[in-house]
């Protein structure tokens, strides 16, 4: 079992940053793949980023490819994304979600999903 916390969103302006923390319980974190995704108001589901349990490894959407960077403390069980350059578009909440091992990008992948944080970016 992995539990998850975000935290770290917020209201920002356009070309701002934010640094979203997610905070992971249980010794097995360090072979978990960790992903990044996000949900605008009536909107499914989309991925943002995936780092490998080694963190040897990371994927982007093309959306945040260069804005957006992915990272991981596995001393601390918690992985981070950094973000720059937002844009209005970026405005959702944002949830970070664990599976075991494989390297994936879809939702349906993941065993475990935190409650969410909330990013908006204003113009």
């Amino acid at each position: 079992q992995v539990q998850l916390v975000e935290s770290g969103g917020g209201l920002v302006q356009a070309g701002g940053s934010l640094r979203l923390s997610c905070a992971a319980s249980g010794r097995t974190f360090t072979r978990y793949t960790m992903g990044w995704f996000r949900q605008a108001p009536g909107k499914e589901r989309e991925f943002v980023a995936v780092i490998s349990w080694s963190g040897g490894n990371t994927y982007y959407a093309d959306s945040v490819k260069g804005r957006f960077t992915i990272s991981r403390d596995n001393a601390k069980n918690t992985v981070y994304l950094q973000m720059n350059s937002l844009k209005p578009e970026d405005t959702a909440v944002y949830y970070c979600a664990a599976v075991w091992t494989k390297m994936t990008i879809e939702v349906d992948d993941y065993d475990y999903w935190g409650q969410g944080t909330q990013v908006t970016v204003s113009s």
